[in-house]
């Protein structure tokens, strides 16, 4: 009787520990079909959840419109290289709405100096010149993606100087001796691949397209085929963070019957095709060339730049601020810019 008793105690204990550890979601839930029944074509959301992301994606009111003056920013101020085509008055408005987008506490004087706002000196705003032309070529160049809700500083930022939600080039430095000196990039319960242990930099290798992201061989293997498990593996991470990213699961966009198949595949599956190709656009040709604009604090371990994913943007819904449209109070940066 004592036996049964302490190897009850003992199973109780183990469930105890294991429902500690375990991220449990407890009804009700709710569940929205995607596709024909039977195919596993569910998204399942969680409510309670969906108020909090609700209150996380609230968008800032806009500023009042202005009344143009009739004078080009350009021709009122010194050294404006991005904006100076925009009346200034609608000048004047859209850099105190970036103020607020991005420095609300620090102010103008993140970016300027208040000496001589024409001054150069200061790197943020070297950095913010570029991020206005990069803001600009999103809701231009890509409207693919964003259609024509299209982003403003506030999406990223939420008013951060830095936005939460970039990465950086990782490789794992060595950490133990002997077969274990390394973990080959994976193989730590990262965030950025939902806790898993799957390769936890899929960015460098994927969005810098030096590695393709369809690893499913057109072939029987291994005849005809290059794609190793890592390969799969770094896929999967990918995946795995833009799910996260847009707080869906894999049938957002794939159709279970075959998830290469495009022609079975979600429209939202396409709009997922091009955001792919402009995160490796902007981090590519916006910000990698700003490297040498940033002081060493702000580099990474391997001394790049802060680059973004869809996490940056999208912070948990499928659409980013819930699919507020952002350039309609600012069509200002939905203006074709120069092109770099």
């Amino acid at each position: 009787m004592k036996l049964t008793l302490s190897l009850i105690a003992i199973i109780a204990s183990a469930l105890l520990a294991i429902a500690m550890m375990v991220r449990w979601e407890r009804p009700p839930m709710v569940s929205t079909q995607l596709g024909y029944r039977g195919l596993g074509m569910v998204e399942t959301d969680n409510p309670r959840r969906a108020e909090v992301l609700k209150a996380l994606n609230k968008p800032l009111a806009p500023a009042d419109p202005a009344t143009p003056s009739g004078v080009k920013a350009s021709q009122t101020y010194q050294n404006v290289k991005v904006l100076g085509d925009l009346d200034t008055e609608e000048f004047n408005r859209l850099m105190g709405s970036i103020t607020e987008w991005v420095s609300p506490e620090q102010g103008c004087n993140y970016c300027h100096n208040p000496e001589n706002l024409a001054d150069d000196s200061v790197y943020t705003k070297i950095v913010a010149r570029r991020m206005i032309e990069m803001t600009r070529a999103i809701n231009t160049k890509w409207k693919p993606h964003v259609q024509e809700t299209g982003v403003t500083c506030y999406t990223c930022h939420r008013g951060h100087p830095v936005p939460q939600n970039i990465w950086f080039s990782d490789d794992a430095p060595p950490h133990a001796l002997g077969m274990s000196a390394r973990r080959q990039g994976q193989n730590i319960a990262a965030k950025a691949v939902g806790s898993t242990s799957l390769p936890y930099d899929p960015f460098t290798a994927l969005y810098g397209k030096t590695e393709p992201i369809r690893i499913v061989s057109q072939t029987a293997l291994p005849a005809g085929s290059s794609a190793t498990i890592k390969d799969a593996e770094k896929t999967y991470g990918l995946m795995i963070n833009m799910s996260q990213a847009l707080g869906v699961n894999c049938t957002f966009c794939h159709n279970t019957r075959s998830f290469t198949g495009w022609s079975e595949s979600r429209p939202e599956r396409v709009t997922a095709w091009h955001g792919i190709n402009m995160v490796s656009d902007l981090n590519a040709t916006y910000l990698e060339s700003l490297k040498n604009a940033f002081p060493v604090n702000r580099l990474g371990p391997h001394g790049d730049v802060g680059k973004v994913n869809c996490t940056t943007c999208h912070q948990g819904v499928s659409k980013p601020l819930l699919g507020a449209n952002m350039v309609k109070d600012y069509p200002e940066l939905a203006a074709p810019g120069p092109v770099p």
